[in-house]
């Protein structure tokens, strides 16, 4: 028998903290169910103190969610506890989450407290948190830049006072594999009462090596690694939850432990998650990737269909890429649109919401032939965006005039702010000139950070989705659209960031220092 390898997914946290990655209470509960399904050990849904949202979202997890341990985050500070405690009460399993620094340049610089000061915070939270639940986990935050022996000090702090997870992250991704193997393994040896407690890492990816730091640190004692859907995260992102699953189940011969996770969940969860964040996941990205188990060379074609382990070293079907699916069409039936979207994890508050979703359903199959799984989740991301958006500005009509040699022309149609208003303009393209035409209605002095086009499914009739992020005054959002028309798409996504930018927001950053 193994070691249980405990897989702490953050998606909904740090791969919140992506700019532009932010996501409404529904979309959390769709990624957290799917998250469920995936088996998935502990889900961390949120950092509650941050905003009365961030609250709202972690506490709906936790009482969705039945079969995963759900965590919310907390920096040590009673406040911050007594809050996640509250938000997680109605969850079947709970755990808190709290950390403070302890590099010598976090505590002299941020948060100007001795050593002894952080010790003491440590184990005040620790001490606190245990008031909620009986399943503590404490950070280091930056412990990849700490001093050993002062890490094993306050783990010893900790752990006697009621921490049963220890947590060693990578914060700022500056550790090298083999660096990082033996930090885990020397403050395992140098803490005492190690035993009594489960050690993780939570790693990220500046010098693309968070998974690679992870597993060196599982080969050195860590039993919980902190990961994401996709690699989502702060900056350049975090270790990839796909990744670290399946290196330990392909190579159960060198890892001393296992997982548990249903892995033929994990291509769904990550195109629901590229679907809900507008991050998408690039062809060549391992496990997920569209062409991580294609094979063009003409040898490795060869030698696939003589012998799949030639050249691939896992199935993917085991991921999740050969999953039945029901195409969907113009004919079908309301109970069968339901039906599949609940096999997908999406379910409807209400019939008001079905009915609205399958209208929307039938105007696509109108457009397209076939309605893929692809097609779906678009669909009702975008539905979601719209309900859960403070909606001053709707698209209402589009006419655009692009002919060689002529510059294109855009006239649009908005309802902003209750009154219908007409914008003209023109620009390089069909989708610039669009853009300018919203502006000269809305005049956001919004800056386009991207405009990024990906199609849903394969065809000239398929859907195109658009990502459009916005910036203004240092707010950065994120608007999506998906049409078969890609120029109405643009401006869907246009509008949908638009509305984002212009709602009051109340979301604080999660790492905002205040200790």
């Amino acid at each position: 028998m193994t070691d249980k390898l405990t897989i702490f997914d953050t998606t909904l946290r740090d791969g919140e903290q992506s700019p532009g990655a932010s996501m409404t209470r529904e979309e959390k509960l769709r990624i957290a169910k799917a998250l469920e399904r995936m088996r998935v050990d502990v889900i961390e849904a949120g950092f509650p103190i941050a905003s009365p949202g961030d609250f709202e979202a972690v506490q709906a997890v936790a009482r969705a969610v039945r079969d995963s341990t759900v965590c919310g985050l907390a920096r040590a500070l009673d406040k911050d506890i007594d809050r996640a405690g509250e938000a997680l009460r109605e969850a079947a399993s709970a755990r808190i989450h709290t950390f403070i620094a302890t590099s010598p340049i976090h505590m002299q610089h941020k948060l100007r407290m001795t050593p002894d000061q952080v010790v003491e915070q440590a184990v005040r939270a620790v001490r606190r948190a245990r008031q909620y639940t009986d399943n503590v986990e404490f950070s280091a935050e930056d412990a990849g830049r700490s001093e050993i022996d002062f890490l094993c000090r306050i783990f010893e702090a900790v752990i006697d006072a009621g921490a049963t997870t220890i947590n060693i992250p990578d914060t700022v991704g500056y550790n090298l594999p083999h660096q990082f193997g033996e930090t885990v393994r020397r403050a395992i040896e140098g803490t005492p009462n190690a035993d009594k407690a489960v050690f993780s890492v939570h790693c990220h990816n500046d010098l693309g090596l968070a998974v690679a730091n992870s597993l060196s640190a599982v080969l050195n004692g860590a039993r919980q690694v902190e990961c994401t859907i996709n690699g989502l995260g702060e900056r350049a992102g975090n270790a990839a939850l796909e990744e670290i699953v399946m290196a330990v189940r392909t190579r159960h011969d060198l890892f001393p432990c296992h997982v548990d996770l249903d892995t033929t969940q994990i291509v769904p969860t990550s195109r629901l998650v590229s679907g809900i964040t507008g991050f998408a996941v690039q062809p060549n990205k391992a496990i997920v990737g569209a062409n991580a188990f294609a094979h063009e060379s003409g040898i490795h074609q060869d030698g696939v269909l003589k012998s799949r382990e030639t050249y691939e070293i896992m199935r993917a079907e085991d991921v999740g890429w050969s999953a039945n699916r029901m195409v969907l069409g113009k004919h079908s039936g309301r109970n069968a649109f339901r039906t599949r979207l609940t096999e997908l994890g999406i379910e409807f508050n209400s019939e008001e919401a079905l009915n609205a979703a399958f209208s929307r359903f039938k105007e696509l199959a109108d457009k397209k032939h076939e309605i893929f799984d692809e097609d779906l989740q678009a669909l009702v991301t975008e539905s979601d965006l719209e309900a859960n958006v403070n909606e001053r500005i709707r698209h209402i009509a589009l006419k655009v005039c692009s002919e060689t040699g002529e510059t294109p022309q855009a006239r649009i149609t908005l309802l902003f702010d209750g009154e219908e208003r007409e914008g003209e303009a023109s620009g390089s393209g069909a989708v610039d000139a669009t853009f300018k035409a919203i502006d000269s209605i809305v005049q956001s002095e919004a800056q386009l950070l991207l405009y990024a086009v990906n199609n849903i499914t394969t065809g000239t009739d398929a859907q195109g989705e658009v990502t459009v992020r916005l910036e203004r005054s240092g707010r950065i959002v994120n608007g999506q659209g998906a049409d078969t028309d890609i120029v109405i798409a643009s401006a869907r996504a246009y509008v949908n960031a638009l509305n984002k930018l212009l709602a009051p927001t109340q979301r604080a950053h999660p790492q905002a220092p205040e200790i």
